[in-house]
């Protein structure tokens, strides 16, 4: 066990995000961490609405040095996050998107603690966290523990679920659990969805990857494990909060982006992911669920039973739909999803 580390680089990618990035920069000033060993880096995409003049709000809170804007031409997250890493000069990186807010004073404090230990490569919440003042959607999200229904049936989630009890289904050893956090080795060949929402990385890892024009979290981490098994990942128990929509429609468009997203990265060859050959039972279990309706209505009802909360009755609903897109999005030419009038939230 080593000191631990002291600087942090958060990257924030935006794209017309006014409507959430100003308490998203408010927790992170709220924190009890010394500001100046923090420095926010916002990769935009364009925006046209007031995030720009939220940008230069935060350099009067941190200071102009504290705080860069670069440009985002490819205007994606996972662009955003690539060019912000190229930018980032502290020995943390930390990945904030522009829909989370902190929601602890102590959360700087409590995810760098895990790297006192120097196998450790990266740490993440081990929750999101549940408001009850958020739209129905952000809290089905919540305590679903993931933003895509489909994760549950494959297993591969990494945030703690009311259906299952459980962070992951994926296979994981524990090599430390305390009352703070839990140090991990995990499968590169079966990994947790780890990135984004909070992920926290040492910069010194990911300068040992090829970075180009797109960074995705759980493919830079799958490389590194492969490249040295003895790494660890620290699930922090702590959440982050993340509003993800507000409607159906724009849920529908995510799911959308996903997965028209993901084919041509993946025919690219830029994706190292592969979804395609996870779980081919628990993707047969949710074409069943899905068409059937009954079993998706019982993990509603048990939800519902835990959490106490109606908005777990979504599920069947969400489920369908995703089922719908991903199904129909599986054929057809691959192209990339429009971001004209979109936002990264």
């Amino acid at each position: 066990m080593n000191s631990m580390v002291t600087t942090v680089s958060i990257i924030i990618p935006t794209l017309n995000s006014a409507r959430t990035l100003g308490a998203c920069i408010g927790s992170i000033a709220d924190q009890a961490f010394p500001r100046e060993l923090i420095e926010i880096i916002f990769a935009d995409g364009g925006s046209s609405d007031g995030t720009l003049d939220i940008i230069e709000k935060t350099r009067s809170v941190f200071g102009a040095s504290k705080v860069k804007l670069v440009v985002n031409k490819l205007k994606t997250g996972e662009a955003g996050k690539a060019i912000g890493l190229k930018n980032a000069s502290a020995e943390i990186v930390i990945f904030i998107d522009s829909d989370n807010f902190l929601d602890d004073s102590g959360w700087l404090k409590r995810m760098l603690e895990p790297f006192k230990d120097r196998l450790v490569a990266a740490s993440e919440p081990i929750r999101y966290t549940y408001r009850k003042k958020d739209a129905a959607i952000t809290r089905y999200c919540a305590l679903l523990g993931m933003n895509d229904p489909l994760c549950y049936f494959l297993g591969n989630y990494d945030r703690e679920c009311v259906l299952s009890g459980k962070w992951t289904a994926m296979p994981h050893r524990i090599y430390e659990d305390n009352d703070r956090f839990l140090t991990l080795g995990l499968d590169p060949e079966h990994l947790p969805t780890i990135g984004a929402n909070g992920f926290s990385i040492r910069k010194s890892e990911l300068d040992t990857l090829e970075i180009g024009d797109y960074l995705f979290d759980i493919d830079a981490l799958r490389i590194l494990l492969e490249k040295n098994s003895a790494k660890r990942v620290a699930k922090v128990k702590i959440g982050i909060v993340h509003i993800f929509c507000g409607t159906i429609s724009d849920f529908i468009r995510k799911q959308r982006r996903r997965i028209s997203d993901y084919r041509l990265f993946k025919q690219q060859g830029i994706r190292k992911y592969n979804w395609q050959a996870i779980n081919k039972a628990g993707l047969f279990y949710f074409a069943i669920s899905c068409l059937l309706v009954f079993p998706l209505i019982f993990q509603s009802l048990r939800g519902f039973l835990r959490s106490k909360d109606p908005c777990m009755f979504l599920h069947p609903v969400f489920c369908i739909v995703t089922f719908y897109v991903y199904f129909t999005g599986s054929f057809g030419r691959s192209s990339f999803y429009s971001r004209g009038r979109w936002q990264l939230n």
